[in-house]
């Protein structure tokens, strides 16, 4: 456990820097649960992640020798706007390596930020391997994201803050390399040591689940996850022993259920939350843990950095599953009036046609057909059964497409 002081040291120098983010109560999820539920919003940081927390306090305690060389990191993207932001309030160089898939958006943001910008390797891991060979070659202080204890205790304010608005019973907290679960929770077992604090972690990156069910290091051999900030395949030792000593238990959600937990908080929360900070709601929705009614429960939503192409994907998946659209494709005589045939089907039953695609020259389709594909916005499962039942009625065979 981490010594509370150097904790509160931390909070008076980031505190000018960091925005104090809301912790509010959420009434629909707290309806859905049972319970009462409160969202940590680090989505609504400065840099839209609480990375800027523990890079901030990291940089800030380097020596001006050490400073004026300037710094690297190797980041998916959160870490690296902290690292970046930091480094220019002090003025000084920063070079960020990020993995080759990282999102778009989390590279221009960074590089916005005055930082240079390397991709190299498929996963933060090989990245991190890539950016330690570069800092001993160009004499750079490397910032690690998370097994770095300036760096753990720059995370732990975020519990300070929870501490100061809210009693709270359970604290569930995002866990991909450990840093910010680390830092949480040896507050909480100092302050608070009755306060549950459950980590969760993507199924695509389970290293730290395994480790922590195993009581020893489990690497994994690859990570794929939508929840690319805490997507880490190798387990840090330092933040290991921190989470066996700190963390009550470490439960495991799929990309499915973060991906309807990004789409809940859109829609129900009116909050953009990166699939990483969406892993606590997610372990929520879908009943990945036990907690008694009338408990307080806190969720740190760790960032909101999400690629647009990534939140549009979970929006059109979201719709489908949601019975909101659907997509067919029939085959129709070519010739006038058959397309206003069907189309007069679909309008009399409430159907919003939002697509249409007419291909009337595929080689699989006999002569005089033309292949109909069709997106239709709807109000629920049973008014897409009514569809699939006029449709049938009137002589249609469909073939439905996601």
């Amino acid at each position: 456990m981490i010594d509370l002081e150097l904790f509160k040291a931390a909070r008076a120098r980031v505190k000018n820097i960091v925005v104090k983010t809301e912790l509010s109560y959420a009434p629909r999820l707290s309806e859905l649960a049972g319970f009462n539920i409160y969202l940590k919003k680090e989505n609504l940081q400065k840099t839209g992640a609480y990375k800027l927390r523990g890079a901030f306090n990291r940089i800030s305690e380097l020596s001006d020798v050490k400073r004026k060389l300037g710094v690297i990191s190797a980041s998916a993207g959160n870490h690296a706007q902290g690292v970046a932001f930091s480094a220019k309030y002090f003025g000084i160089r920063a070079v960020i390596v990020m993995p080759e898939a990282t999102p778009l958006l989390k590279v221009v943001s960074t590089k916005s930020l005055g930082a240079e910008v390397v991709l190299a390797g498929e996963n933060y891991d090989e990245a991190y391997q890539y950016a330690k060979n570069l800092a001993k070659n160009e004499a750079l202080e490397y910032i690690h994201p998370f097994a770095d204890d300036d760096v753990i205790i720059g995370q732990g304010t975020i519990a300070l803050e929870m501490i100061e608005d809210k009693n709270l019973d359970y604290i569930l907290v995002p866990v991909g390399g450990g840093g910010l679960i680390s830092g949480i929770s040896s507050v909480y077992k100092s302050v608070s040591p009755n306060t549950k604090i459950i980590g969760v972690v993507a199924e695509g990156a389970r290293a730290m689940y395994d480790s922590f069910k195993n009581k020893k290091i489990c690497n994994s051999k690859s990570v794929r996850t939508i929840a690319d900030g805490i997507a880490v395949r190798d387990v840090n030792e330092k933040n290991l022993n921190l989470i066996l000593e700190c963390v009550d238990d470490i439960i495991m959600v799929d990309d499915e259920e973060i991906a309807n937990a990004v789409l809940f908080l859109l829609e129900k929360q009116k909050l953009v939350v990166e699939g990483a900070g969406a892993v606590g709601v997610a372990a929520l929705l879908h009943d990945k843990i036990h907690i008694e009614k009338n408990k307080n429960v806190g969720v740190v939503l760790s960032g909101g950095n999400i690629d647009v192409t990534m939140l549009s994907l979970i929006i059109e998946k979201g719709l489908i599953k949601s019975y909101r659209k659907m997509q067919f494709r029939t085959v129709l005589i070519d010739k006038p009036g058959s397309l206003q045939k069907l189309t007069n089907i679909l309008c009399r039953v409430g159907a919003n046609i939002i697509k249409v695609d007419y291909n009337r020259v595929s080689t699989t389709l006999d002569y005089g057909d033309a292949i109909i594909s069709m997106a239709l916005e709807t109000k629920g499962l049973d008014h897409q059964n009514e569809i699939r039942a006029k449709l049938a009625e009137a002589g249609y065979n469909i073939d439905e497409f996601y």
